[in-house]
């Protein structure tokens, strides 16, 4: 299932794009798409069930925002470094082990919503990535199998950064990574029974029309079974928290001088295999 949110921000309602890819309301059904649904195997049947008989009602969609595809999110669990390619292009050695940082759930918008560049920014930094969104609760998973059984589903997520905060300024990566609006995710959460094969995922994001990464989840240092396995040792992972997998080869840091970084009038558009595009202008703070 595709599931997402839409309505005026704060203000979201639940819906479903079916498979002929018409709006359908949820609000008849269930809440909100969140931890609680995401946990509730009776409450997606019923979802599934009222999709397979045609009885939710259609959404006219023109003019309608799109907000995140998940509410209430706890945490935002990232992965720095995590594509071969993005390692070499940074100049980095590939970590042995995942690197953790965390994003405040309050930097998460819709897909198209407006991207704030901070005030004193002359660093922001564009980074596509897969989601991952927990649908059970995940403590000292063991094997693989265990990772994937835990995970509700997928999603686009942009994890902009601004890089002289976040590697200039001292302290740790939070300082450029937890800015406003920082955190697009969405349109949807695509139910994992839809994604197969999460590293077989094509990953593409375009500055102003002109395409600067082009990758795939194949090339992930550590795949997203071994990141949630990993992760759960570390912290307890809960329905509705989101894992940000890191980002492939093409950001703007890795470039030449002078590089590219992101100027309010730009757009970002990004996309990933079967989970849907994002669109964002960007303005200052």
């Amino acid at each position: 299932m595709k599931l997402l949110r839409v309505g005026t921000a704060g203000a979201e309602r639940p819906a479903l794009l079916d498979a002929s890819g018409v709006l359908r309301d949820l609000s008849g059904l269930v809440r909100d798409i969140d931890g609680a649904l995401l946990r509730d195997d009776e409450a997606l049947a019923r979802i599934r069930a009222a999709e397979a008989s045609g009885a939710l009602p259609a959404i006219e969609a023109a003019g309608l925002r799109t907000g995140p595809p998940v509410a209430g999110i706890g945490k935002i669990v990232c992965i720095g470094l995590n594509y071969h390619d993005h390692a070499r292009e940074t100049g980095a050695k590939a970590p042995e082990e995942p690197i953790l940082f965390m994003k405040a759930p309050d930097t998460v918008v819709g897909p198209d919503d407006t991207v704030l560049v901070p005030r004193g920014s002359e660093k922001t930094d564009w980074e596509v990535e897969l989601a991952v969104v927990i649908g059970r609760t995940a403590r000292y998973l063991e094997t693989d199998a265990q990772a994937l059984a835990a995970v509700a589903g997928y999603a686009v997520a942009h994890d902009v950064s601004e890089r002289a905060f976040q590697i200039e300024r001292g302290g740790q990566w939070d300082k450029g990574k937890n800015c406003e609006t920082f955190n697009p995710l969405g349109p949807w959460l695509v139910t994992a029974d839809e994604v197969p094969d999460p590293q077989a995922l094509g990953v593409r994001l375009w500055v102003n029309g002109e395409l600067k990464q082009d990758g795939t989840t194949a090339e992930q240092i550590f795949p997203v079974a071994e990141v949630v396995r990993y992760v759960s040792h570390f912290m307890t992972l809960y329905p509705g928290d989101v894992i940000n997998t890191g980002t492939p080869a093409g950001v703007a840091m890795g470039q030449p001088e002078p590089k590219p970084y992101l100027r309010a009038g730009d757009v970002v558009e990004l996309e990933i295999d079967g989970l849907g595009r994002q669109r964002q202008p960007l303005k200052d703070a």
